[in-house]
């Protein structure tokens, strides 16, 4: 699953931490045979609601808050089963941070965040945005409180590759043109495979979203609070969902925004979100020949006409990459290119900088502008070092469901479809989705769609041309959940809830801090 993780600017002007699903497809899961609803047709069973003996230690800690670096914030340890199966198997340890409400009206518990990935951390979403960043009435009636799921940046983080090797990863190219290409790809999917089961063999088997949202249900405990707040961002609204299915009765107020669709097997997911950003594509494009600088048509240019220029110039990148100024000698080929634009269709915010970067590149042989774009999806930093959002992201994905596609061989049958859905990105993508064939773990889950009966009101939020999370994600999610309330943004980007919107972020927080869910259907337009 492609993920995008960066600082970004608000349309007022705040720097947030975004954290989100990019792509299914560089390390997806998920059935290739049979349509989304012939996969899905058994919903995901609730848990009894009386906690197994075998779990009561775990459900009564107490955890022992100390400083942890950020002022303002707390930090602590909580631990939870290895495998909820053999409770006695031993033990992960999660990182949990918190900063205490702020206001002087009465108390509404904790409020969990998750930003999204899977492999975003939530504890550095809080320290970085949520926990200061979320609208003062919602600080100041909650404690803000996030915790890295298992094998996540602080909780026992997955590994696969060092930094160096990680370079070599995510230059191979995903648009084989012969077999000698194709086999260096498959080869590349190999080792990094091999990389993650060698450095975290027995956590690699336990790092399901399933899991993942156990281990919430313990923290929920540990706090202290009877049920369960929370707003999850893109995957975690997929995390969110799945707790709501396993514990319905625990729900309190859920957000679930830029939601995710459980039914689905990942092949027709994969195929979902290159439509999603070919969408957004068509938005950039459209938007880029109205400005003076856009290197890729003036007025009157079609969006398609757009498109072939840019895959044109990724075809020339493909045969001679170019110079990056790059400290580590990395020049700009046509998988980096390529990343960075897809990473900058998250926000409408970042056009101008793709806008420039493409311009720098096309015009100047300067690819620096593209390779920033690249390393802050990647999460790289300026010494060559990743963050383990990449593996993580890997992990989970590869567990969750059946791969997408078993071989080659069915890539190249899907190839069709998939550039029909997004000419300039469906070669790239189809091959992407290749990652979890060869992964050491065989996936643990399956497409099902998510109930929560009995739950109370949970709000779905989702964006007409979100590129990562396409809306019919969102409608479907919420066709599913009994108590669902969607919330339409009718705009462009990923996600809605801090975006620059009035109209959602004023529902949003009407239903977090006194309760009031949206009506059903409720829409509310890009300003």
């Amino acid at each position: 699953m492609y993920i995008r993780r960066t600082l970004r600017r608000s349309r007022t002007g705040v720097t947030l931490l975004s954290a989100a699903v990019l792509l299914v497809s560089a390390c997806s899961s998920g059935s290739s045979k049979g349509s989304a609803s012939s996969q899905a047709e058994a919903a995901l069973a609730a848990l009894p609601s009386a906690t197994p003996s075998a779990l009561a230690p775990y459900y009564g800690q107490k955890p022992a808050w100390r400083t942890c670096g950020v002022p303002g914030f707390e930090c602590a340890t909580v631990k939870a089963p290895l495998d909820y199966d053999r409770p006695g198997a031993g033990d992960v340890r999660l990182a949990v941070a918190r900063k205490k409400a702020t206001g002087r009206g009465k108390p509404l518990g904790s409020l969990l965040v998750n930003p999204g990935g899977p492999g975003g951390s939530a504890v550095a979403y809080l320290q970085m945005y949520a926990g200061i960043g979320y609208p003062a009435e919602v600080r100041a009636r909650y404690d803000m409180v996030a915790v890295d799921p298992r094998g996540v940046a602080r909780s026992e983080p997955v590994e696969c590759l060092d930094g160096p090797h990680m370079d070599t990863y995510t230059q191979t190219d995903m648009t084989p043109d012969d077999q000698k290409e194709i086999d260096g790809l498959v080869g590349a999917y190999r080792k990094f495979a091999e990389g993650c089961g060698a450095d975290s063999p027995g956590l690699l088997r336990h790092v399901s979203t399933v899991e993942a949202a156990r281990d919430m249900d313990i923290v929920r405990a540990a706090l202290g609070d009877r049920k369960l707040t929370y707003v999850g961002a893109s995957y975690g609204t997929y995390l969110g969902a799945t707790y709501a299915g396993l514990f319905p009765d625990r729900v309190g107020r859920l957000v679930l925004d830029g939601a995710m669709d459980p039914s689905l097997p990942a092949r027709r997911m994969n195929l979902d979100q290159t439509k999603g950003f070919e969408t957004a594509f068509q938005s950039f494009a459209k938007d880029c020949v109205r400005q003076r600088d856009c290197p890729l048509g003036g007025p009157g240019t079609t969006p398609a006409q757009v498109g072939r220029n840019l895959k044109a110039f990724f075809r020339k990148l493909d045969a001679h990459p170019i110079p990056a100024g790059d400290v580590d000698g990395r020049k700009l080929g046509e998988s980096l290119a390529t990343t960075g634009v897809i990473a900058a269709m998250y926000d409408e915010s970042s056009w101008e900088q793709l806008r420039e970067a493409l311009t720098s590149a096309m015009k100047e042989n300067d690819g620096a502008g593209l390779l920033v774009l690249s390393d802050s999806y990647y999460e790289r930093d300026g010494d060559g070092r990743y963050t383990n959002l990449m593996f993580a992201n890997a992990a989970v994905n590869c567990l969750d469901l059946p791969a997408a596609f078993a071989s080659p061989h069915q890539v190249e049958e899907a190839l069709p479809a998939f550039e029909k859905a997004s000419p300039v990105f469906g070669e790239g993508l189809a091959w992407a989705s290749l990652n979890c064939a060869y992964w050491p773990v065989k996936p643990t889950g399956e497409p099902r769609r998510i109930v929560a009966e009995g739950a109370a009101p949970i709000v779905v939020v989702g964006t007409t041309r979100d590129p990562a999370t396409p809306y019919t994600w969102a409608q479907s999610l919420s066709r599913q959940l009994s108590s669902a309330r969607l919330l339409t943004y009718d705009g462009d980007g990923h996600t809605a809830y801090g975006r620059g919107s009035d109209c959602i972020d004023s529902t949003i927080d009407a239903y977090l801090v006194r309760g009031t869910p949206p009506k059903n259907g409720k829409r509310c337009s890009q300003p």
